[in-house]
């Protein structure tokens, strides 16, 4: 099977679990953040678990661990599938 160097690269191809491809992910992620005046930092990478910090409006916003979960988790383990968990320090 030849490769053409030209096509354009498939992005559904997992990604290793470093802290350049957590960001890269999670980059994807703020605008929405900010957009509900938030963001999220990436603090350790802990083995396959993911510790971030929530910021701004999202740090202290009722829904954060459902933002957490279901928003953040989910797109980080979708892309990169080494990841266990992502959780929420302070």
């Amino acid at each position: 099977m030849t490769t053409d160097a030209t096509a354009p690269t498939d992005t559904s191809d997992p990604a290793a679990l470093t802290h350049d491809n957590v960001e890269r992910v999670l980059d994807e992620l703020r605008p929405y953040l900010m957009a509900d005046g938030g963001n999220v930092e990436v603090v350790e990478l802990d083995g396959p678990i993911v510790k971030v910090r929530l910021q701004g409006a999202c740090g202290s916003c009722p829904s954060s661990t459902m933002t957490l979960k279901m928003g953040i988790e989910r797109k980080l383990r979708e892309a990169i599938p080494e990841i266990s968990e992502v959780v929420q320090v302070l």
